[in-house]
């Protein structure tokens, strides 16, 4: 690519957008507002290194908190020069980027190159086994509980020696911990933590190491910045530590992950750290209308110590917010199937340009229930949805047993799948035979395979014994066929050695059925890798996200208000804006976590493109059972010139009179045909159904076509001349 033509696209940058993209080496922070054009911004800055500055492609690392996005970027750099162009340059997420590290670094580390990747499953099924053998109480110590005070201390790159005691549980923890590590070595494993703290005490404690890669990546680029947690930040830090040429792009306003250790003052970190960096400011907003972005800068600009941008959009300021104040969460839930079947039938709008945000997973389904009440598709954003299935599970940890036998969670996972006699007796002193010999529990079973001539053979009763053989037989085989098999081959060898089918479906019923097609799903996804190694599709399978689980199938989207950050939607329904569940119960006596449930909200805000509906509901908790709620703080920093619609209740928001909330036109008009009287917003009385509020109105064939949702019966399109509607 010529400069002229790098200078071609520059121009098609807005002015802040070319400043960050051309920005002089050394360390830039980027404040990208909400559908600011971050990714341009950064997929342009690599390929104007590249065209531009004589940076190879190389000596360029980018870093990504998804594959989705990883592999979006990796295309637009594509796209604007050519795949020789790039070939060499690192880019992908955070754990995919550090597990190739230590890979590579493996003699510096207590494990082998071949290391397995153990899931949240796996994880929490480890640490349940400890606490068990150290006969702990397993109610006051909960192995999701003990696992997560762990995982928080690695994100801190505290080790397991290292682990501080205030207090008695303290203590408990640091014992689970430290055995927790050692289980996790002998298996030849990592958790997800583990990755990065592996790679941030390799660079931490290695100048060689940390000085090839120093060296080596010339410019650093780092997406959704406000996402990083300690160690991240730190491994960033260390692999800039030559150049110093660091480009950070993020918003502190949308940094939503505390939980899982994401730390918004990095970015106070890196300000202090690179005193010198350029800062710049990106606020022009390609993705929604002006109104939504007017809300969002009500709700967020109460947020306290962030610096204020001025959110702007080019898209005019479309339909104001509207507000809808349900009965109850069924009538929550139906409001918004129903809004949502009128908007496709307006024309205006595709299913997938719908989607459903809530604050926690369980809130999605009566809201699942009203889509299958109105026989209507829609998906769910989640890995656990197909990732965390029994069947796909199982043939995951079949591939991993043979990657690496001393995979303990794998090997117990499928040792007795499909039966073969095998019970937890058998396991256990298979485990107590591996540690009295000082090997893993896979190498004893290998062993096992030449049956009697195994001098462990005799460590097991003959009817334990034969199905063990049996199985280290068939491992073995499978072993020895990984070299020659591509991973769809040994996949179906796999199978079909167990007779997996058989076992799965067990009968003619749907539920079997669909345990094998989720089966073949994944079958699928390995076919992609007939030309790569059983390494990467393991790797792929346990680092997926929750947005790399999206489809494009034609249908309304289900998600968590976390799970929505990165994401861009037509109409947005935002439900539960009660208080208690937003912001949610944990933050009241926690102001940084009060901080935290605004940016949430936020965030949710800035998904919409060009529809907003924001909804509470007056009862919560089901029918018979159901208690008040109270309106969330939150809207009262909604401007309310902003918001259209209105409660059921007639009662006053947080104290304030309801008509001083609401925009709600109350003046009766006289009936016409020949120009339109009804708006959205519009309060309205039927003879028939009662009280409705207008969702839409257009001009048709000479009459006016109201689209009306009632209590009674929910949406109705109706003829304005025939339905003798009162404006009330």
């Amino acid at each position: 690519m010529s400069i002229i033509m790098t200078l071609d696209f520059l121009e098609k940058l807005n002015p802040q957008q070319k400043n960050a993209v051309t920005a002089n080496d050394g360390p830039v922070l980027v404040v990208a507002g909400p559908g600011s054009g971050k990714t341009r911004v950064l997929t342009q800055r690599i390929v104007y290194l590249i065209a531009n500055q004589g940076v190879r492609p190389w000596q360029i690392l980018a870093v990504t908190f998804t594959n989705k996005a990883a592999k979006e970027m990796g295309e637009r750099v594509k796209a604007l020069l050519n795949e020789q162009a790039i070939e060499g340059m690192m880019l992908g997420t955070f754990h995919s980027i550090c597990a190739r590290i230590l890979r590579r670094e493996a003699e510096h580390l207590p494990l082998e190159s071949n290391f397995v990747i153990f899931d949240s499953d796996d994880q929490e099924s480890l640490t349940k086994s400890i606490i068990r053998e150290m006969n702990l109480n397993e109610k006051l110590y909960r192995a999701s509980s003990v696992h997560a005070a762990i995982s928080r201390a690695k994100n801190e790159l505290i080790s397991a020696d290292d682990f501080p005691i205030n207090t008695y549980r303290d203590e408990v923890v640091k014992r689970v911990y430290t055995e927790y590590q050692k289980r996790l070595i002998a298996s030849n494993a990592v958790d997800f933590d583990d990755i990065l703290f592996y790679t941030s005490r390799l660079l931490e404690e290695n100048p060689t190491v940390r000085d090839k890669y120093a060296q080596r990546f010339r410019h650093v680029l780092v997406d959704e910045f406000q996402d990083t947690n300690l160690a991240q930040y730190a491994l960033v830090k260390h692999l800039a530590s030559f150049h110093k040429n660091i480009f950070c792009v993020g918003d502190p306003d949308q940094s939503v992950y505390a939980w899982r250790g994401a730390d918004y003052r990095n970015i106070r970190r890196f300000e202090q750290d690179f005193p010198n960096a350029q800062t710049i400011l990106l606020e022009q907003n390609y993705r929604s209308r002006q109104n939504i972005l007017d809300v969002a800068m009500g709700v967020i600009d109460r947020a306290q110590n962030r610096k204020k941008k001025k959110l702007f959009s080019d898209r005019g300021a479309g339909e104001k917010i509207f507000f809808y104040e349900a009965r109850d969460d069924y009538g929550e839930a139906s409001f918004v199937v129903d809004t949502i079947a009128q908007l496709v039938a307006s024309g205006d709008f595709q299913p997938k340009d719908c989607a459903v945000m809530y604050r926690t997973n369980a809130m999605s389904r009566l809201i699942e229930e009203a889509f299958l009440q109105a026989r209507l598709p829609y998906k769910l954003v989640g890995a656990q949805r197909f990732y965390g299935r029994r069947e796909v599970k199982d043939v995951i940890a079949f591939l991993r047993l043979v990657h690496n036998p001393a995979d303990e969670a794998a090997l117990g996972r499928v040792i007795n799948i499909p039966p073969r006699g095998i019970g937890e007796k058998t396991l256990t002193t298979l485990h107590l035979v591996a540690r009295q010999n000082n090997v893993n529990a896979g190498a004893i079973l290998l062993d096992l395979a030449r049956g009697a001539e195994s001098p462990h053979y005799k460590s097991f009763t003959g009817r334990a014994a034969i199905p063990l053989a049996d199985f280290g037989g068939m491992l073995s085989n499978w072993i020895a066929n990984a070299s020659t098999d591509n991973v769809p081959e040994l996949f179906d060898r796999i199978l079909r050695d167990v007779n997996y089918k058989e076992y799965i479906v067990d009968d003619d019923s749907e539920e079997s059925l669909d345990r094998w097609e989720n089966v073949q799903e994944l079958k699928r996804l390995a076919m992609e890798y007939s030309t790569r190694t059983l390494d990467e599709f393991l790797e792929n399978v346990a680092l997926v996200s929750d947005q790399d689980t999206l489809t494009d199938s034609n249908a309304p989207t289900l998600l968590t208000l976390h799970a929505a950050k990165g994401l861009e939607y037509g109409a947005v329904f935002i439900v539960g804006l009660d208080d208690g569940i937003i912001p949610h119960s944990r933050s009241f006596d926690e102001p940084e976590q009060m901080e935290e449930e605004r940016r949430l909200f936020y965030v949710g805000i800035t998904r919409a493109k060009d529809r907003l509906y924001l909804l509470r509901a007056i009862q919560r908790g089901g029918r018979g059972i159901a208690e008040e709620t109270y309106p969330s703080r939150f809207i009262d920093d909604v401007p309310s010139d902003l918001l259209v619609g209105k409660t059921r209740t007639g009662r006053a928001m947080r104290g304030a009179p309801l008509d001083t909330k609401w925009t709600l036109p109350s003046a009766p008009q006289p009936a016409s045909v020949s120009t339109a009287q009804y708006k959205a917003g519009t309060r309205i009385r039927h003879n028939t159904w009662g009280e409705g509020i207008v969702l839409d109105s257009r001009m048709q064939d000479g009459d006016e076509i109201v689209d009306v949702v009632f209590e009674s019966v929910g949406i109705k399109r109706l003829a304005a001349s025939l339905a003798n509607l009162q404006i009330i």
